[in-house]
């Protein structure tokens, strides 16, 4: 029988640690069935975690060397230049050109097992409302992972189907993004009925998240970056400025803060310890394989005052490599120092990000001044940078510019955002080609080849 990777990501298991989560064995919690104890409802809703983290050291990386901030120059595997860079993508290789597909829909599978039985788990209505918008929110990030990566309007979302069920239909991007919107609005409800805690605990990355309420702020952040992702002039499928009026109100709703600390935020969290994973990012900086694009440090900025250095959300990020690293003519003496050890956490959303998509959204309903003012703000209290005097009365183009140049320096090696912004912005052609005639810059992953051939008759 043909079978979706969606399908057969139900019986699989999960091939991470445990964060050092408290649960009996976190890389293969038992699935969990009716009548679920609060045990199983725990050990069910951690491995969800477990499972969300598993390609996103994998999208990192990738999208980075997509959007050009970096790249791996690796003789061990040279297919992240003859591929990545070069081409054409191989939709049969999960590692690349047929990536962000399966692990996402475990992840997706693995929250609809928990969704389907949560009515009669042996907790708290209230507990159970909880563990649904938990659920759903983790679901919605893992649909958007797949949104991000594939553009061609032909993704499944109808994907809570049993094994011998007829698969789930291809759909548009833009009913994609409606079903993201959906899932995160009714764990929203969810959420707001969730009594005053989980139970279960989210763990170290939803520090200050970690209750139903404060959760629901990280949920509210997740539609923000959608609705924006919705708005933007070349979103593919989508047409939506009114969506910038959206972005405004979940931002509201969210944990944006001026005042609180811009790393604030959720985080997919790695560690060394026992039954655990290291993130695999962490490399030593003289010896690393994984570099920066040479146009990052190229398009650096002084700090204010005169200062001889850079900004500093690039010297926090990036550090001469010592000796040059040079692959089929790609060469970087930069090295990453964003994730410094195997225990460093990758950010889902941040504060800083927040801040990014206020000012986004009110230069997308016209207001330049204030989109200016917070501009200008994260190049202060990010980067350490002078204020752009009368940003606000430049035009909107020009405002735009800075504010992704912001975004790049503030998101650097942090999740495709690079590639996404030039993306949705129709600016893929002022990514630097290094190799003209033999390089080029993707707009999309190709769908994965299994979820083709599994509709061939």
């Amino acid at each position: 029988m043909k079978k979706t990777i969606a399908a057969l990501a139900v019986a699989g298991t999960l091939a991470l640690g445990a964060c050092e989560f408290d649960i009996t064995d976190p890389n293969s919690p038992s699935p969990i069935g009716p009548n679920a104890t609060r045990a199983e409802v725990d050990a069910a809703s951690v491995g969800l975690l477990i499972a969300l983290r598993a390609d996103v050291a994998n999208w990192v990386l990738k999208a980075a060397v997509l959007g050009r901030e970096g790249y791996r120059l690796d003789t061990a595997d040279p297919r992240f230049v003859s591929e990545l860079l070069q081409g054409p993508l191989d939709a049969s290789n999960n590692a690349f050109g047929g990536g962000q597909w399966q692990p996402e829909f475990r992840t997706i599978t693995r929250g609809y097992d928990i969704l389907n039985v949560i009515g009669s788990a042996q907790v708290s209505a209230a507990e159970q409302a909880a563990v649904s918008g938990f659920v759903e929110t983790i679901q919605a990030l893992s649909f958007l992972t797949v949104l991000n990566a594939h553009t061609q309007d032909s993704i499944p979302i109808d994907v809570n189907r049993t094994i011998d069920e007829p698969l789930a239909p291809f759909v548009t991007n833009n009913a994609a993004y409606l079903r993201v919107l959906s899932l995160l609005d009714s764990a929203q409800t969810h959420l707001l009925a969730g009594g005053a805690s989980f139970p279960f605990n989210p763990g170290p990355g939803f520090t200050g998240l970690n209750t139903p309420a404060l959760f629901l702020q990280f949920n509210r952040a997740l539609a923000a970056r959608v609705q924006a992702y919705r708005a933007s002039p070349n979103a593919p499928g989508v047409n939506c400025t009114a969506c910038w009026d959206t972005v405004i109100t979940a931002v509201q709703q969210s944990f944006m803060d001026t005042t609180a600390s811009l790393d604030f935020g959720a985080y997919n969290v790695f560690s060394t310890g026992n039954q655990d994973a290291p993130n695999p990012l962490s490399q030593n900086p003289a010896s690393a394989v994984n570099v920066v694009h040479p146009f990052v440090r190229d398009s650096v900025e002084l700090q204010a005052g005169g200062s001889p250095f850079q900004d500093k959300r690039y010297l926090s990020k990036v550090t001469a490599r010592g000796t040059p690293l040079t692959l089929s003519g790609h060469t970087s003496d930069l090295s990453w120092i964003r994730y410094p050890s195997p225990n460093s956490p990758i950010p889902i959303i941040r504060n800083e990000e927040l801040i990014l998509l206020w000012a986004e959204a009110r230069l997308g309903q016209g207001n330049l001044l204030e989109a200016a003012r917070f501009i200008n703000f994260i190049r202060r209290v990010s980067g350490g940078l002078d204020t752009i005097p009368n940003l606000g009365l430049q035009s909107a183009a020009a405002i735009r510019d800075q504010l992704l140049k912001q975004r790049l320096y503030s998101l650097l090696y942090e999740g495709g955002h690079r590639w996404i912004d030039m993306r949705r912005y129709g600016r893929l052609n002022q990514i630097i080609v290094d190799r003209p005639a033999v390089d080029q810059v993707f707009t999309t992953l190709p769908i994965n080849s299994f979820e083709v051939d599994a509709r061939q008759p």
